[in-house]
């Protein structure tokens, strides 16, 4: 597969461009009785995510592609099947490649 099954992109759960740390992606959400959320993201080209903390944990798998995350200053080459935990608090951000799809699962509310 190199796309995510169409159910999984219904137009209300798609995050909002104004709440996306890399430009031009397409994201959508699911949240949880407990407020945390599941997140998963298409990158059609490559793409720098902007550094930023969460007040939370986060989990992330890359489906396909390769994802370089940095966290606090640390490189980490993500490939298929490769998993990160990035803990709250943590500067991150990193550089994405055209055709990676990556699933994030986070300890709380990312997108409002």
């Amino acid at each position: 597969m190199n796309d995510f099954p169409q159910f999984m992109k219904c137009a209300s759960n798609l995050i909002p461009k104004d709440q996306q740390n890399t430009p031009d992606i397409e994201g959508y959400y699911y949240t949880a009785a407990d407020g945390s959320q599941m997140a998963f993201w298409e990158y059609k080209a490559d793409r720098v995510s902007k550094e930023h903390t969460h007040d939370y944990d986060e989990y992330m798998v890359v489906v396909q592609g390769e994802y370089t995350v940095t966290i606090n200053g640390e490189e980490t080459v993500l490939h298929a099947g490769d998993e990160l935990f990035i803990p709250k608090g943590a500067l991150q951000g990193g550089r994405v490649k055209a055709g990676t799809r990556s699933i994030h699962a986070f300890g709380g509310t990312r997108v409002k």
